[in-house]
C-alpha cells in the first residue's frame, strides 16, 4: 500500500499533479473574441528548437510544423532560395540533417512524409468498437464547455460559480449520450468520481497505469486535443497569475479528459491493453526528429535566409537626404506593419513630414472604461498588467452618460428578448418589418453612423509628479525629445468592419485587441497639459509653446484617419489642421492603391473602402499577413525604402538611450509581441488543422468567446483560412521574424544575458536577430550562445561571413 505524503496524496500522485500543472503552461492561451490577441502557438516550446518541436508535435498530434516539400522545391526552382542560402542553413543544421546541398535538394524532392500521431485510448477504443469515440468526446466536452465558458451569449450560464471539473461532473452525470453510444454506466461512473479534480486525476492515472515517465507527453496530447477549450482555460490561468492568484482550470480540463479515457479503458481494456502498454512506453521516451523532419527544418532556415537577403537589399538602398529644417508635421503611428504602407505614402508626398513608429498603446498601461460602460478594458499588451485607469465619461456630461447607460441597458435587454427560447420566433414575426431599413442599409454596404465618445480622462489618482514622469519616459522611448513640429499627431489604429467575429484581431495587438484611439487621446491630452510641459523642462525635454499634440485613429481597412482635434487642450491653428487633414487624405488614397494590388476583387484603390461595410466580405483586409521583419532604428535608416507592409518599424536612437533602458524595453516587449503575431500567422499556415481557425463560411460563434465549425465540437483558434489565403495561394509566407536593431552588440548581448526567456527565442531561432550600422546595412548576425557573426558582401548581396 502506497503511503500518503501530502494532503492525502502519495508521492507518485503528487508528481503526476505537478506534471499536469507543468503541461498546462505548454498550452498557448486563447483570448476571447471581444479582445483577440495574437499568440505564439509554440509559446511553451521556445526552449526547444524547431526540429525538436517538430518531433514532439508530430508524435502527439500528427502535426507538421514546416511547409510541404513542394513549397520549398518551388522556391528553389524559381531561384528564390539559392545555393548560398542552402549552404548557410546547413552550416547551422542540427545533427542528423543532410550533409550537403545536393542531399538537401534531394530531400526537398522526396515524397512528403506525413507524421502519424500516437493513438489515444479513445482511438484504440474506436478501432475495436467501431464507435467514433474521439468525435463523441469532442462533441460532448464541447457541448458542456460552450455553456461553461459562455461570456454573455447565453441567457444563463451552466452551473455558474462552480469550478470547471465540478460543473462538468454535474453535466456528465446527467448526459446519457455516451451510454446510448455504447459506453455502459458512464453517467453513474462520473457521478461516483471524487469531487476534487486532483484526486480524480490521480485515480484515473492509476486505472490507466500511467506513471510520471509517460504522463507528461500524454497529458500534453490530451490537452492539445481539446483545441481552443484548453487554450481558453490557459488564458484564465494566465490572467489569474497576472493578478497574483491561482487557477486550477487547466488541470480540471485534463482531469475531465482522463476520466473519459479511464471509462473507455474499463470497458475495452481486455482488447486494447497490450497496445496501450506499447503506447505508454513510447510516451516515456524522448521524441526524436526523423531525417525528413530535420531536412524540412533546414529548408525552412534556408527560406528565411532568402527573405533576409531580400530585406538586406532593401535596407541597403540609397537613403533620401534628411530634411534638416523643423518638420511641418510629425506623426507617430503604431509599429504595426499596416502602418508602414501609410507612413511611406505620407512621406513620399511631403518630404517635410516626419513619421515615427512606436507600440500602439503609446506606453500607457491602463485599464479603460468606455463611455456608458462598466466593463474595464485592458488596453495594453497582455504581457503587462494595468497600472493606471481611465474613463471616457465626461464629468460635464453626467446627464448624457445616464441616458446612454439606460439606452445601453435597454439594448441589452432587447437583445436578450430576441434570443430567448420562448420569444425568439414571435420576435421575428412581430418585428421583422422594423428591420427592413437596417437590412437594406447593410445590403447596400452603407456604413452605420459612428459616434465619437467623449475624450478619455485619467483617474484623479494619477498625480502631477506621476504624469510628468510618465510623459518623459514615453517621449524618450519614442526617441522624441527635441525638434518638435508645430503639430504632432499621435495615431492609434483599429478596423471598422461588419459581420466579422474576428474583428478584434484586426485591432491593435499592443492595445490588448482593442482600437488604439483611447491611448492616443490620453497621451495627446497629457502632453498638452501646461503643468506637464513645465515639469518636462526639468527632465531635459523642452516642448515649444506652439507645438500641439492631436490624437488620431487610422482605420486600417479603409486607410482613413480621423483626428480628434476637438479634444481639450488641442488648440491647433485651423489652417495647420486643414493642411494635415488634406495630406492624410492624399496619403490614404495612395496607400489604398498599393493595398488593392494584393486584395482579391480590388482592381483599384477606390474598391477598398466598400469592403469594410460589406457583410459578405470574408477578406476586408489582410491584417498583418506578410509580416517578416522588425526594425528598431532611426527612421532615416528605413525612410523611402519599400518594405511592402511586411516590417514592424520602431523608432530608436541608441545614442539618446543612456544605459540602454529603452533598448531593453523594445527587445523584451514590442519584439516579443511582434514574434507572437508572426508565429501565429506561421502556425495558421503550416498547421491550420490545429493552429488555424478554419473556414469563415462555416463559423458559428459560441459562448461569445470563440468560433466552432458547424454546430459544435472543438473551439477553433488562430487565424481563419481566409486571413492567410486568397483562394489560390498563401498571402502569408510562413517565416520566423527577423529583428534588426541599430545598436552596439555589447548592449544587445547584455540584455539577452539578463533575460533568459528572451534569449531562448533567439538561441532556438524562433526569432532571428541582426544588427544594423549607421547606413542601415545588416552587419552582424546573432548565432546563439551570446555570440555574433560578422557579415560581408558576396555577389552584391549581404551574406554570412
Amino acid at each position: 500500500m502506497k503511503s500518503e505524503t501530502h494532503a492525502g496524496f502519495t508521492g507518485p500522485h503528487l508528481e503526476l499533479i505537478a506534471l499536469s500543472e507543468k503541461v498546462s503552461r505548454v498550452i498557448p492561451p486563447l483570448w476571447p473574441l471581444e479582445a483577440t490577441v495574437a499568440v505564439n502557438p509554440f509559446l511553451g516550446h521556445t526552449g526547444q528548437s524547431l526540429a525538436q518541436v517538430s518531433a514532439k508535435l508530430g508524435r502527439i498530434a500528427g502535426l507538421r510544423v514546416t511547409m510541404p516539400n513542394a513549397w520549398y522545391r518551388a522556391r528553389i526552382a524559381e531561384g528564390r532560395i539559392t545555393a548560398a542560402d542552402l549552404e548557410a542553413a546547413l552550416a547551422e543544421a542540427p545533427a542528423g540533417a543532410p550533409a550537403t546541398v545536393a542531399a538537401l535538394k534531394a530531400a526537398a524532392e522526396a515524397e512528403q512524409e506525413t507524421p502519424e500521431a500516437l493513438p489515444t485510448l479513445a482511438h484504440l477504443a474506436q478501432e475495436v468498437s467501431g464507435v467514433d469515440w474521439p468525435g463523441l468526446i469532442e462533441a460532448r466536452i464541447g457541448a458542456w464547455a460552450a455553456g461553461y465558458f459562455d461570456a454573455g451569449q447565453a441567457l444563463w450560464q451552466v452551473t455558474a460559480g462552480r469550478g470547471a471539473y465540478e460543473s462538468w461532473q454535474i453535466f456528465a452525470s446527467r448526459d446519457l449520450t455516451p451510454e446510448i453510444s455504447g459506453l455502459t454506466g458512464f453517467a453513474a461512473r462520473v457521478a461516483a468520481q471524487p469531487g476534487r479534480a486532483r484526486v480524480a486525476l490521480s485515480l484515473a492515472c492509476d486505472a490507466l497505469g500511467l506513471e510520471a515517465g509517460a504522463a507528461e507527453s500524454y497529458f500534453h496530447q490530451l490537452l492539445l486535443g481539446l483545441g481552443g477549450w484548453s487554450q481558453l482555460a490557459r488564458q484564465r490561468l494566465w490572467q489569474a497569475e497576472m493578478d497574483g492568484q491561482a487557477e486550477p482550470i487547466t488541470t480540471d480540463l485534463l482531469t475531465i479528459r482522463l476520466v473519459w479515457e479511464a471509462a473507455l479503458f474499463a470497458q475495452y481494456g481486455d482488447q486494447i491493453a497490450a497496445r496501450w502498454a506499447d503506447i505508454r512506453a513510447t510516451h516515456a521516451t524522448p521524441a526524436c526528429a526523423t531525417p525528413a523532419q530535420l531536412a524540412a527544418c533546414v529548408l525552412q532556415e534556408a527560406a528565411e535566409r532568402a527573405a533576409q537577403r531580400d530585406l538586406a537589399e532593401v535596407l541597403e538602398a540609397e537613403v533620401p537626404e534628411k530634411v534638416q529644417a523643423r518638420p511641418m508635421l510629425q506623426a507617430a503611428f503604431c509599429i504595426d506593419v499596416r502602418s508602414e504602407v501609410f507612413r511611406r505614402a505620407l512621406e513620399s508626398l511631403y518630404p517635410g513630414i516626419q513619421t515615427l513608429g512606436f507600440a500602439g498603446f503609446f506606453g500607457l498601461a491602463h485599464g479603460h472604461r468606455n463611455f456608458a460602460s462598466d466593463v474595464i478594458e485592458a488596453r495594453l499588451p497582455v504581457l503587462l498588467a494595468p497600472k493606471l485607469s481611465s474613463t471616457a465619461t465626461a464629468p460635464s456630461a453626467a446627464g448624457a452618460d445616464q441616458a446612454a447607460r439606460f439606452g445601453a441597458r435597454a439594448a441589452r435587454a432587447w437583445g436578450r428578448f430576441k434570443l430567448a427560447a420562448v420569444s425568439s420566433f414571435a420576435f421575428v414575426e412581430a418585428t421583422g418589418p422594423v428591420y427592413l431599413g437596417k437590412l437594406l442599409r447593410d445590403a447596400l454596404g452603407q456604413a452605420p453612423r459612428h459616434n465619437i465618445p467623449p475624450a478619455p480622462q485619467f483617474s484623479a489618482e494619477f498625480t502631477l509628479t506621476e504624469r510628468i514622469a510618465t510623459a518623459a519616459a514615453i517621449l524618450r522611448a519614442m526617441s522624441l525629445t527635441g525638434d518638435f513640429a508645430p503639430l504632432v499627431l499621435l495615431v492609434g489604429h483599429g478596423a471598422r468592419v461588419v459581420n466579422n467575429p474576428h474583428a478584434s484581431a484586426l485591432h491593435c495587438g499592443a492595445c490588448g485587441g482593442y482600437p488604439g484611439d483611447a491611448n492616443a487621446r490620453l497621451l495627446a491630452g497629457l502632453l498638452n497639459e501646461a503643468e506637464v510641459r513645465a515639469g518636462l523642462i526639468a527632465e531635459g525635454i523642452d516642448i515649444p509653446h506652439d507645438t500641439v499634440f492631436v490624437a488620431g485613429m487610422h482605420d486600417t481597412t479603409t486607410d482613413a484617419v480621423t483626428l480628434y482635434a476637438q479634444d481639450p487642450g488641442c488648440a491647433v491653428i485651423p489652417a495647420l489642421l486643414e493642411r494635415a487633414q488634406m495630406v492624410l487624405q492624399e496619403a490614404g488614397a495612395l496607400a489604398r492603391t498599393e493595398r488593392a494590388l494584393r486584395l482579391p476583387r480590388a482592381g483599384k484603390g477606390g474598391d477598398i473602402g466598400a469592403r469594410s461595410t460589406d457583410w459578405a466580405e470574408t477578406r476586408p483586409e489582410w491584417g498583418l499577413a506578410g509580416c517578416n521583419a522588425f526594425v528598431a532604428a532611426p527612421r532615416d535608416r528605413t525612410r523611402g525604402k519599400p518594405l511592402g507592409g511586411r516590417a514592424f518599424l520602431h523608432d530608436y536612437d541608441w545614442r539618446q538611450d543612456d544605459g540602454f533602458g529603452v533598448l531593453e524595453l523594445i527587445l523584451t516587449a514590442p519584439v516579443v509581441v511582434a514574434s507572437w503575431i508572426s508565429l501565429q500567422y506561421y502556425g495558421s499556415v503550416v498547421a491550420p488543422e490545429v493552429f488555424g481557425a478554419g473556414n469563415k463560411l462555416l463559423h458559428n460563434v459560441t459562448g461569445g468567446v470563440g468560433v466552432v465549425e458547424g454546430n459544435g465540437g472543438t473551439l477553433r483558434v488562430g487565424l481563419p483560412w481566409q486571413s492567410v489565403h486568397d483562394g489560390a495561394e498563401f498571402m502569408h509566407e510562413p517565416l520566423r521574424l527577423t529583428a534588426c536593431v541599430a545598436a552596439p552588440a555589447e548592449a544587445v548581448t547584455g540584455i539577452l544575458a539578463r533575460h533568459p526567456d528572451l534569449r531562448a527565442l533567439f538561441d532556438n531561432r524562433w526569432l532571428h536577430l541582426m544588427l544594423l550600422d549607421d547606413a542601415g546595412r545588416i552587419v552582424q548576425r546573432y548565432r546563439g550562445g551570446l555570440e555574433w557573426q560578422g557579415c560581408r558582401e558576396e555577389r552584391g548581396i549581404r551574406a554570412a561571413a
